[in-house]
């Protein structure tokens, strides 16, 4: 019976790596754990999954689909964890090295990068124009997106993005409030929130809220808009997988292992 693998053409996974580490610049971030290659598999790459966390549900996945190389936003490896492998982690590597599976994680790198990142791709999907002037980042390291769209109120906005990521969000503002400058940051980006207000936004979107953040919006008359974590950084992994795949002639395929946080 024939491998799907081969079916495509091979590539060094150095030459997978060097690909996304000149697009992503993960050196120029200050980040929470190893950005690139953090579990080395085999040699030759045919086929590369992209997802958002490196689970076991999505590794298991991408087995299925005959991948020789993982692309996630959230690796294994963060600072300050418990360095055991036991457990969760047991499991996860060892689905990896049974099956010879390279996993290649960016953290804040594909938050970043203004075409393909989390954040570009979430305002992509929101109909947010991103300004393309120094207004359009705000924030520590400039990980914050600002843009604009048409005018409407808190509430037309918070059912739009609703609508655009198939999921309940919580909403904190007056619903008839006028929102136009759009600040965003995926994930769980709340300690972002007071950087959007002092950047001038009408509204800011992010992934999580904590219990500030509600005193903040209705204290300051900026809107807040919690959409999810997973479901606001569900578009960068894809897009970023995909630019590369074509770039190197791989085979891609993005497999979203549904998450309610």
């Amino acid at each position: 019976m024939p491998d799907p693998r081969t079916d495509h053409p091979a590539v060094p996974r150095a030459a997978l790596t060097n690909a996304l580490d000149t697009l992503l610049q993960p050196t120029q971030f200050k980040d929470y754990g190893p950005n690139g290659l953090q579990v080395e598999g085999r040699a030759e790459v045919h086929k590369l999954v992209s997802g958002v966390t490196a689970s076991r549900a999505l590794i298991e996945a991408a087995v299925k689909e005959g991948a020789d190389a993982i692309l996630v936003h959230h690796g294994l490896f963060w600072r300050g964890q418990d360095g055991r492998v036991t457990g969760w982690m047991k499991q996860r590597l060892a689905l990896l090295l049974a099956h010879d599976i390279n996993l290649l994680a960016y953290h804040l790198p594909l938050d970043a990068h203004p075409e393909l990142g989390n954040n570009a791709q979430l305002a992509r999907q929101l109909g947010v124009a991103v300004y393309a002037d120094a207004r359009g980042r705000f924030g520590e390291q400039a990980l914050g997106f600002m843009g604009e769209r048409r005018s409407e109120s808190a509430a037309a906005l918070a059912d739009h993005v609703a609508r655009c990521l198939g999921r309940a969000v919580t909403l904190v503002a007056e619903p008839d409030r006028q929102v136009r400058h759009v600040a965003l940051c995926t994930g769980g980006a709340q300690g972002y929130f007071e950087a959007a207000i002092a950047a001038g936004a009408d509204v800011f979107i992010t992934g999580e809220i904590s219990e500030p953040q509600a005193h903040y919006a209705r204290e300051c008359g900026v809107a807040y808009i919690a959409c999810g974590h997973h479901a606001s950084e569900r578009y960068g992994a894809p897009a970023v997988g995909a630019h590369v795949a074509a770039q190197l002639g791989l085979a891609h395929v993005f497999i979203d292992i549904d998450n309610p946080a």
